[in-house]
């Protein structure tokens, strides 16, 4: 099992035994998301910290989206749930890039590819994925991305 999956489990236990409803709801619903990665396909497998730190990232993402959907219907108390539970989640992840460091990280990259031009995205984005690491969403990647090749 992964480190993180050991602190998920710790925390619910915690969570548990202080009768945190938020916290336990959405620490056994990031669980089940993890458990249903490791079983999906063809055999069963244990997830790495990285895989289990993109589901958490992603289950994060589901909130924020949520989030703005309820907001955007008028429903305000489960638009704040659904924050609240991204809240929780946050805790989990590694601190997100600011614009400066991405845009940082990008130029570099653009500078070692020598690309130049929207046909060159894809060189960027295969150096500047694995430095990124869950630090920042894909969206935003790409949108420095393309910034700096135009």
């Amino acid at each position: 099992m992964g480190q993180l999956k050991d602190r998920l489990h710790a925390d619910l236990t915690a969570a548990m035994k202080a009768q945190d409803e938020l916290v336990r709801a959405t620490l056994r619903m990031v669980l089940t998301a993890i458990g249903n990665e490791e079983v999906a396909g063809k055999q069963a497998r244990e997830l790495t910290d990285d895989e289990e730190l993109k589901i958490v990232a992603r289950e994060g993402k589901k909130r924020r989206e949520a989030a703005e959907a309820f907001h955007a219907g008028g429903a305000q108390d489960r638009a704040e749930r659904e924050l609240a539970e991204e809240a929780v989640l946050t805790k989990y992840l590694p601190s997100q890039l600011s614009d400066d460091e991405l845009s940082a990280i990008v130029a570099a990259a653009v500078a070692e590819t020598g690309a130049s031009g929207p046909q060159g995205m894809g060189q960027v984005m295969k150096v500047v994925n694995p430095q990124i690491a869950g630090r920042a969403e894909g969206g935003r990647v790409a949108a420095a991305v393309k910034a700096a090749l135009l």
